[in-house]
């Protein structure tokens, strides 16, 4: 096989809570994610040894990786900052390939918006490799592998409906998360994720105003299939930060429940709000709303990704 093409797809945060901080500086989460069928598409294609570079400024194993990115509003880089790039060097790196990889990605999800995009790129590329090269790693050696370019990584190569928690990296599978039409808006804003969680109040008298979701309850309901109990819980202690900051966050949020969502929340730390609907034509209505109107630069009408969807 030399070459072979894959679909990295997006999550979101179904639930979202922050503990405390840690000493290293990051932040012990518990969170509740889920697959959708939004996806960047992977090509990825073996080329014939010869060309000998010096990856990152570190010795490696002289392959060569090129990255040509389509789409992305120009934003994603196409070179060793990509986590797709990094991805790939770390695999070719450790097991010593010495033939060369093309990587082209076309980027479906947008950027810098709180659904791993890059994390899912990077997934996806990991799993490209190994089996591309018959590198022979199983899904758990592949997330011990993934965390170390980010902590998104390990959950986007299980996906499904999952419990994450520690800084993410720390998972357990869940059942299928009960069926639910999912409407992305992203308004036209930059959100730093630095800046999120370096105002985020946890350990002040502020932090009494802090709701933080009952994650467990929400794993519950899941494990039952009731769609709407689960839909209920939904929480992102982020949001405390983010909707102060940027109120169109909010107004997105308010505008979805007119338009007939079960819930609406920010994923991640933003800026993209989603809403779950039980009926595919109130979602197709809200997105044809939004898409006329000037809360959001980018909308979505997608679903929860199963083995069921279309692959």
């Amino acid at each position: 096989m030399d070459q072979l093409t894959w679909r990295a797809r997006a999550k979101i945060n179904l639930g979202l809570d922050v503990l405390r901080k840690r000493p290293d500086g990051y932040h012990d989460l518990r969170m509740v994610m889920q697959t959708i069928d939004l996806y960047d598409e992977i090509a990825l294609r073996a080329t014939e040894p010869g060309v000998d570079v010096i990856r990152g400024g570190t010795e490696g194993s002289g392959a060569a990786i090129r990255l040509c990115v389509q789409g992305g509003e120009g934003l994603v880089p196409a070179d060793s900052h990509n986590l797709a790039y990094r991805a790939a060097a770390l695999l070719m790196d450790e097991f010593a390939i010495r033939r060369g990889l093309d990587i082209m990605l076309m980027k479906r999800i947008p950027v810098a918006a709180g659904l791993a995009g890059g994390s899912t790129d990077a997934a996806a590329v990991l799993r490209g490799v190994n089996q591309l090269f018959n590198i022979g790693l199983d899904e758990r050696e592949l997330m011990e592998r993934g965390v170390r370019i980010g902590a998104d990584v390990p959950y986007c190569i299980m996906g499904g409906t999952a419990l994450a928690e520690g800084i993410g990296e720390r998972l357990t599978r869940l059942p299928q998360a009960p069926r639910a039409y999912v409407l992305l808006a992203k308004p036209p804003i930059q959100v730093s994720t630095k800046f999120v969680y370096s105002n985020l109040r946890l350990g002040d008298e502020d932090a009494q105003s802090i709701q933080h979701p009952d994650i467990d309850a929400q794993v519950q309901a899941i494990r039952e299939g009731d769609l709407y109990r689960m839909a209920e819980l939904m929480g992102n202690v982020l949001e405390t930060v983010t909707i102060p900051a940027f109120p169109v966050i909010g107004e997105i949020r308010e505008q979805m429940m007119r338009c007939g969502a079960v819930n609406a929340m920010m994923s991640g730390s933003g800026p993209t709000v989603f809403g779950l609907f039980d009926d595919p034509e109130k979602a197709r209505e809200a997105y044809t709303e939004f898409s006329k109107g000037e809360l959001a630069g980018e909308v979505y009408l997608t679903e929860f990704y199963t083995a069921e969807t279309v692959a």
